[in-house]
């Protein structure tokens, strides 16, 4: 039981460090600047489902895709410790996560439809990112069903959290104001760092000469 809590914890505190839905609220709110509240409802709605089926396709077949491209966990481990190490240290130094977030050429493209913003550059990268993909994997590939079901509830918490967030992100921005939100920021970016670094050790350890 005490491992089971263990898990549920590292993995809601690693869902939540890599999503950072503090930090990604402004970023909503100028994407759909202009739009209409039942027309922001429905972005904020479409994203977060978006990003869960496609967590949740990692999730299911994470294993299925290792066995297809002959991927081993270990491997998968330190490669994605690296990438989940690299986004935490971009954000430790204040700066936005170059994998996590869409260049401004993207932006605008995608303003061109008002939904559009819900897919990309929302759901994906910003979301369901390379990051966020291979924390998923990482935590629903190495255990039992019940790790996965836990991996897959604990990222449809934080869709939920990251949705009433967007709706109320105007309330919010005002309150934490962007000091509080660089602070929320850099100690995601330090979590997530140790995680990454927790998963390479990890990975090592696997190896098996």
């Amino acid at each position: 039981m005490t491992g089971l809590l263990h898990h549920t914890i590292t993995v809601v505190m690693a869902f939540f460090a890599i999503m950072n839905p503090v930090a990604n609220t402004p970023l909503f709110i100028s994407l759909t600047e202009g739009d209409s509240p039942a027309v922001k409802r429905q972005v904020a709605f479409k994203s977060v489902l978006v990003a869960f089926l496609i967590v949740l396709g990692f999730c299911l077949f994470g294993k299925s895709i290792f066995a297809l491209f002959g991927i081993t966990m270990p491997a998968f481990r330190i490669a994605g410790g690296v990438l989940v190490a690299l986004v935490g240290f971009q954000m430790l130094h204040g700066a936005p996560s170059r994998v996590h977030n869409p260049s401004a050429e993207d932006n605008a493209d995608t303003r061109q439809a008002e939904l559009g913003v819900a897919i990309s550059p929302l759901a994906m990268p910003i979301l369901a990112g390379p990051g966020t993909l291979a924390t998923a994997i990482n935590f629903s590939s190495t255990g039992s069903s019940t790790k996965t079901a836990i991996t897959i509830a604990a990222f449809a918490l934080l869709c939920l959290v990251t949705y009433i967030l967007f709706l109320t992100g105007q309330r919010m921005v005002r309150f934490i104001g962007k000091g509080g939100i660089n602070v929320v920021t850099r100690l995601m970016g330090l979590i997530l760092a140790v995680i990454g670094t927790q998963m390479v050790i990890a990975g090592i350890q696997g190896i098996r000469f």
